[in-house]
């Protein structure tokens, strides 16, 4: 996948280092910096990000920078099979601003909010992932993500809610608490409902679908892509999942998206959710 790499944002603990004090009386550590250096690589058309590893962060055809690349992003919005018109989504975690940008030209008339800690992602994303500057309906918010869910003026303000926060080793989430759940829970309205980007193979699953659970009454998951990305599902508001209902719904966002939303269906059927 690493065809062409360059560093975008060089790290700051490759500076020269500043002349030591005449009065420092021991060594100090050396300098970290807050965040992992950010990187771009290109294959086929295809840019990825990374954090200064292998693992890929998010994808952006450069023809198509609107459309969700990657299967698992497409998977992200399998809340449309629930919700049809959404007036506030939101995005923890900016990744090459997927979510972000495709719910944007989406749905015209729905608030769309992302939230990224890292300053440095958020600059990659408007210089080279086509992310639109903030507007009446768009903003971009420098923060932590456990802070805007935690914001009683969040609360019971979205329809959807897509978690996608890991660290330069992707190998979990960043946030995975109980009382992490229960604040995005608090965050969505009535018939929210959140999805998230999990590793199938790796301890953290069982981990945050347990913390999962303890939040939301209902909560399932796809079936695996990509080797190991796995999106869970969670209902502010438990429901039966009407198989033929879903089917006729996926046929229509695939008409008016050309989002894969049949295959969602099949794998939900297919785990006997």
């Amino acid at each position: 996948m690493l065809i062409k790499r360059k560093s975008i944002e060089k790290e700051e603990s490759s500076r020269p280092a500043k002349p030591a004090a005449k009065t420092a009386a021991r060594k100090l550590a050396p300098y970290k910096p807050k965040f992992a250096p950010v990187t771009l690589s290109e294959q086929d058309g295809v840019r990825y990000l990374h954090f200064g590893t292998e693992w890929v962060q998010g994808a952006m055809r450069i023809r198509k920078p609107d459309w969700p690349e990657l299967e698992y992003a497409q998977q992200m919005m399998a809340w449309m099979l629930w919700i049809d018109t959404p007036r506030s989504v939101a995005q923890l975690g900016l990744g090459t601003a997927t979510l972000t940008k495709f719910c944007y030209r989406t749905y015209p008339e729905a608030q769309v909010t992302a939230v990224e800690l890292n300053p440095h992602v958020i600059a990659i994303c408007q210089s080279m992932f086509k992310l639109p500057p903030d507007d009446a309906r768009l903003r971009v918010l420098e923060m932590d993500a456990l802070d805007f869910v935690s914001d009683p003026a969040n609360h019971n303000s979205l329809d959807a809610l897509q978690v996608d926060l890991y660290d330069a080793t992707a190998r979990g989430p960043v946030l995975d608490s109980a009382e992490f759940y229960a604040a995005c829970a608090a965050c969505l309205r009535e018939d929210g409902i959140m999805t998230v980007n999990l590793f199938g193979d790796h301890p953290s699953y069982a981990k945050n679908l347990k913390a999962m659970k303890y939040a939301f009454p209902q909560v399932v998951s796809l079936p695996e892509v990509h080797e190991g990305n796995v999106v869970a599902l969670a209902f502010r508001r438990a429901r039966p999942l009407d198989i033929p209902a879903l089917e006729g719904r996926a046929k229509a966002i695939h008409a008016q998206t050309r989002l894969p939303a049949k295959t969602w269906v099949k794998g939900l059927a297919s785990a006997g959710a």
